[in-house]
């Protein structure tokens, strides 16, 4: 009986596992924690082997031995591994392509017929018509005075204008004295007749001269133009006197307006003056004008009170504002001095060499 017992227990210990297994069979409810149903097996946990073992050899492709590692695999890391990467065909899209030459292509053009023949010219009915197509239209008398009035109306058209560039009085050494300088002209843009004219005197002893210029001007340049005419000179005291003007007026670089004359008179003296002139726009509608007049002689003229050489320099500053550019009202003040023998000339008369004045004028123009 004992014996029988030792041969049936391996035989019991091997059943009763299984059969505390099979006892959950169609149950509904997982089993319960403290129950493992893989106690007792003998497989290998898949944590417990080396991770490096067997390094070396390919690995099977769902299964990443260096998972979590901060190590680069050199292999699985490139998706290019195993290619061949040497032909040219797969990253150059003119691979094999014959490039060296200047053949032109296939299909044939124009451009490759270098002897191909030229337009044929045009027939002898398009020619036989007017000079003007307009003219077998409209008429050519018609057209002829259309296109004469577009000739005008597109630079030789006739202008005509009046510059008053300074009326004023002014105060300064116990006197009070006025003055006018005005211009114009009439005609086109390349020949004009233009015209000048100057006055002085004291509002206590009246005018003292006029000076009235006569002139052709033709423009030489886009800003210059040449001047030739005469000039008459009226005096108080009668002493009057006719001039041949030779001058040069226009617009000098930074905007000075300078207008340059000689002026050789029927006694033959020869005088020269220079005046220029730059309006500096503080803004809009107000603006300072500096100006400078300067005076020559090329003889002796005791007369006129005139020495050779410079005669006289005046300059001054103006201030204007234009309440529209055709009328602008200005202040400023001016000095004005004589030069050289002339100078000595005025005091051996007993006369002032140097004058200041305050001056108040209007500018305008038509």
């Amino acid at each position: 009986m004992n014996r029988l017992l030792v041969a049936l227990a391996p035989l019991i210990l091997v059943a009763a596992p299984a059969a505390a297994q099979d006892g959950h069979t169609g149950h509904g409810q997982a089993p319960t924690p403290s129950v493992d149903p893989h106690a007792g097996h003998a497989r290998t946990a898949p944590a417990q082997p080396d991770l490096h073992a067997g390094h070396g050899q390919p690995q099977a492709a769902p299964v990443n031995p260096n998972a979590g590692h901060g190590v680069q695999e050199p292999q699985q890391a490139d998706p290019h591994a195993g290619h061949d990467m040497s032909g040219p065909s797969v990253s150059d899209p003119h691979a094999g392509h014959d490039m060296s030459g200047a053949t032109p292509p296939d299909v044939e053009t124009s451009a490759d017929n270098p002897g191909r023949p030229g337009e044929a010219p045009p027939p002898a009915e398009a020619l036989s018509g007017p000079a003007h197509a307009a003219d077998a239209i409209f008429g050519a008398e018609v057209m002829a005075a259309a296109r004469e009035q577009l000739r005008q109306e597109s630079g030789a058209m006739r202008t005509t204008a009046i510059v008053l560039e300074r009326l004023e009085a002014g105060w300064g050494d116990g006197d009070e004295t006025f003055l006018w300088d005005a211009q114009g002209w009439v005609g086109g843009d390349i020949n004009r007749f233009w015209w000048k004219s100057e006055g002085e005197g004291d509002f206590g002893d009246g005018l003292e001269e006029v000076e009235v210029q006569a002139l052709y001007s033709r423009a030489i340049l886009p800003f210059w133009d040449v001047q030739v005419g005469v000039r008459q000179d009226f005096h108080g005291d009668g002493d009057d006197a006719t001039h041949l003007v030779a001058g040069l007026q226009g617009l000098a670089p930074y905007w000075w307006e300078v207008d340059a004359a000689a002026f050789l008179s029927t006694d033959g003296d020869l005088t020269a003056r220079v005046e220029a002139e730059w309006d500096l726009r503080l803004t809009q509608r107000l603006i300072a004008q500096p100006r400078v007049e300067l005076e020559a002689s090329a003889s002796d003229a005791p007369d006129r009170g005139l020495a050779a050489g410079l005669s006289s320099l005046t300059t001054g500053v103006r201030l204007r504002y234009e309440f529209r550019r055709e009328f602008a009202p200005y202040v400023g003040v001016e000095w004005t001095t004589a030069l050289g023998d002339t100078a000595d000339l005025i005091r051996a008369s007993g006369g002032s060499t140097d004058d200041t004045r305050i001056i108040f004028g209007l500018r305008a123009w038509y």
